[in-house]
């Protein structure tokens, strides 16, 4: 992989907030090309030696040095049960990753380009069990099928986070708008959310991506319920197919029967870019994934928010 096409990264995170999605494409070990969000990429780099540690959950394959920290490496085709292991020898490239708070490795059988899609071409994963419950949604570039993956339920199944049922409290009362919409592409991220939210004593709307969040809420205004009554905030992720949460936010701001949501984007991505990316479109707020106190206290602060203003 050329170090031109590493350097164009940085570039390409221009495009967000305007409903396209920057992928770098990879192989893993056979002509599937599949896709991540550049967002998350640090870096791609040649395989480094790999060495053991004690703490390191059975599915990684070791850690590795890269520029001084110490990155748990995760061979990609293992964790999502695609190929036979060893089919295509050891994978020669590792992409590093930074999401959720925290670095990681994935090592990958070849590092094609990065191309841009637009998020409406983005459609929903086939539901076929298997790799497909790591997919967030197929595209197409050129005639070529890319498969996104979706990292987050990757590590999530391969480092499983300790539970913390039962130490969140929930809140003393709750009255009026106690619901809570939530849109993520991602089913373990709005599974977390919702455990959260029912800790809280809260229920909640799921959806996958903004654009049936926008038709949904759309259909309740014309419908006569004010979405302001029914939901008390919005949690949004920002990067979904069909269409993206800045794109979301952007639209709950331009319709006066939906402006007055009040909007938290949480998501995956890092960087002060999103801070001012939030800003921009008109959300309420923004919390990094993923620290479930963090973000129960920001739902308990706006439910009591509503209940002071009732």
């Amino acid at each position: 992989m050329s170090r031109d096409l590493l350097d164009r990264i940085d570039q390409r995170t221009r495009l967000a907030g305007h409903n396209r999605l920057a992928l770098l494409l990879f192989r893993l070990g056979t002509r599937q090309l599949f896709g991540v969000n550049v967002f998350k990429v640090q870096e791609v780099i040649p395989r480094p030696p790999l060495f053991t540690l004690p703490q390191l959950p059975p599915a990684f394959r070791g850690a590795a040095d890269v520029r001084g920290r110490t990155v748990p490496v995760l061979d990609l085709a293992r964790a999502i049960g695609h190929g036979a292991p060893g089919e295509a020898g050891e994978p020669p490239y590792l992409v590093v990753t930074e999401f959720n708070r925290s670095v990681q490795g994935f090592l990958v059988s070849g590092v094609e380009r990065i191309v841009n899609i637009a998020v409406e071409d983005i459609q929903p994963p086939p539901d076929l069990g298997g790799d497909s419950n790591y997919l967030t949604g197929v595209t197409r570039h050129h005639g070529e099928l890319i498969q996104l993956v979706d990292v987050e339920s990757v590590l999530a199944e391969s480092a499983p986070r300790a539970s913390t049922a039962g130490q969140i409290m929930p809140l003393t009362s709750v009255s009026g708008a106690r619901e809570v919409l939530v849109v993520d592409d991602s089913r373990v991220a709005r599974n977390q959310i919702r455990q959260v939210l029912e800790q809280l004593g809260l229920t909640a709307t799921l959806l996958s991506d903004g654009r049936q969040a926008l038709e949904h809420l759309q259909q309740l205004a014309e419908s006569g319920q004010p979405p302001t009554q029914r939901y008390a905030m919005v949690i949004s992720d920002i990067e979904m197919p069909a269409m993206d949460g800045y794109t979301l936010t952007t639209e709950i701001r331009r319709n006066p029967a939906l402006r007055g949501l009040y909007v938290l984007l949480h998501t995956s991505l890092s960087g002060v870019f999103n801070h001012a990316m939030v800003e921009r479109v008109g959300a309420d707020d923004f919390v990094p994934k993923y620290s479930e106190h963090e973000l129960a206290q920001r739902i308990a602060a706006r439910i009591s928010a509503v209940q002071q203003a009732a």
